[in-house]
């Protein structure tokens, strides 16, 4: 099965500033290019702001180490008003991620017109 990384709130995808650092720290290629922002303001900011908590919004869904970090750190992974949650498909599938109403969920992919 092939896991996947969705985000259940209708706001955009974010990673915590805590999962970020994880991933960094396991040498995810999009989070080590993505600045850290924590690094500038140690002293002068909470860690939970907000400001602080939207990483991560590059990162495939389907990235190992992401869908490791969620597991891991469960609600501690969601960024600024994220619910983020892990989905496992078929190895098989063409997937994509949909949202209905705001809120993401994973699809197949089929053929469509219009």
């Amino acid at each position: 099965m092939r896991k996947i990384v969705i985000n259940k709130s209708v706001e955009q995808f974010f990673l915590s500033h805590k999962a970020f650092v994880r991933l960094r720290e396991l040498g995810q290629r999009e989070a080590l290019q993505e600045a850290d922002l924590g690094t500038y303001w140690p002293l002068g900011v909470d860690l939970r702001d907000a400001s602080l908590n939207r990483c991560g919004a590059l990162i495939p869904r389907d990235d190992e180490r992401l869908v490791r970090v969620v597991e891991e750190l469960g609600e501690e992974a969601n960024g600024h008003a994220a619910e983020l949650k892990v989905v496992a498909i078929p190895d098989d599938v063409q997937w994509v991620i949909a949202k209905a109403d705001g809120v993401e969920h994973v699809s197949e992919v089929h053929r469509t017109w219009a």
